[in-house]
């Protein structure tokens, strides 16, 4: 169990992770101080190879997170505001003008999205009520999404007055098509499970009471029989492979990776328990056997 104070944390039996947003007097609203427990909860699931994959719910039945908390009242998204407030630095420079690279002027829900994206364990939402703003951004990076059937989700930031924040402008065109993402985020509409099945924003709408065991169903069923390596690799690859502009990068990547892992034991193993008919046994792990080319990509100015 964990020690935050915003998430549990609890890694069962079969080496899943279950993350939940714990909150439930606030349905479960995001905070900072949630953002940062999330971060550290995924850099301690990459670093505990008895980890095989990762499940994120929110506490309770209402919610899985009802969106940015609103307790700032205006200035909830005026961030300036709340730093100078708090006496934290501003982003402005001496001559009053905005330095848009600063630290000060990311978005926290961004910073979660990133960290979500970075991981090297697969990542399942278990959607268990009302998800809007950061509460259904924050599940775009997620490998796979599962709803309750009383799970609502709403991309309401215009009708904030903001605009589509965690990195959705690039994840949810790519999850859902271009068309239905600018529908749902130009009319800010609160719509259900069903409708969000229907626009492949989720795979799955189950029942409540059945909503967590199916998210550790499907986490065994990609996890169970499968080398850790290779899982954390192929998540990897095919998210990056998202943004490359011709199949010739992936080309690159696939080839270093075959060539790579094919020098490693699981490969040996995957061979041999397939001719001998058994279970795999796979013995390299994440955190000491990944190939030496791995992480292939640039550095960016936002890890």
């Amino acid at each position: 169990m964990s020690t935050y104070e915003q998430i549990n944390t609890q890694v069962d039996e079969n080496g899943l992770m279950i993350i939940t947003l714990d909150r439930p007097q606030a349905m479960n609203a995001f905070t900072a101080r949630m953002m940062h427990e999330m971060c550290d909860a995924l850099d301690k699931a990459d670093e505990d190879d008895n980890v095989r994959a990762i499940i994120i719910t929110g506490q309770g039945e209402r919610a899985f997170c009802a969106g940015a908390d609103l307790s700032e009242g205006d200035k909830t998204f005026n961030y300036e505001a709340r730093q100078d407030a708090g006496g934290k630095a501003s982003a402005r420079r001496d001559d009053g003008s905005i330095d848009w690279s600063a630290e000060q002027v990311r978005d926290s829900g961004g910073i979660l999205t990133l960290r979500i994206y970075e991981s090297i364990k697969p990542v399942i939402g278990a959607i268990n009520g009302a998800a809007v703003g950061i509460g259904v951004t924050m599940q775009l990076p997620m490998d796979v999404r599962i709803a309750s059937d009383n799970a609502r989700f709403g991309f309401v930031f215009a009708r904030r007055g903001i605009v589509p924040e965690a990195c959705s402008s690039w994840f949810l065109p790519r999850i859902v098509g271009i068309s239905q993402a600018l529908q749902w985020c130009y009319s800010g509409e609160v719509f259900g499970a069903e409708e969000a099945l229907a626009g492949g924003l989720v795979s799955e709408v189950v029942p409540q009471a059945e909503l967590l065991n199916r998210a550790k169903e499907i986490a065994l069923s990609m996890t169970a029989q499968s080398s850790p390596v290779s899982v954390s690799m192929t998540r990897q690859m095919l998210w990056r492979m998202l943004g490359a502009d011709h199949p010739m990068e992936a080309h690159k990547v696939d080839s270093k990776a075959i060539y790579g892992r094919g020098r490693q034991s699981d490969a040996k193993e995957g061979v041999m328990s397939f001719l001998e008919k058994r279970a795999p046994d796979f013995k390299d792990s994440p955190s000491q056997d990944m190939p030496d080319f791995y992480p292939w990509w640039e550095k960016r100015e936002y890890k």
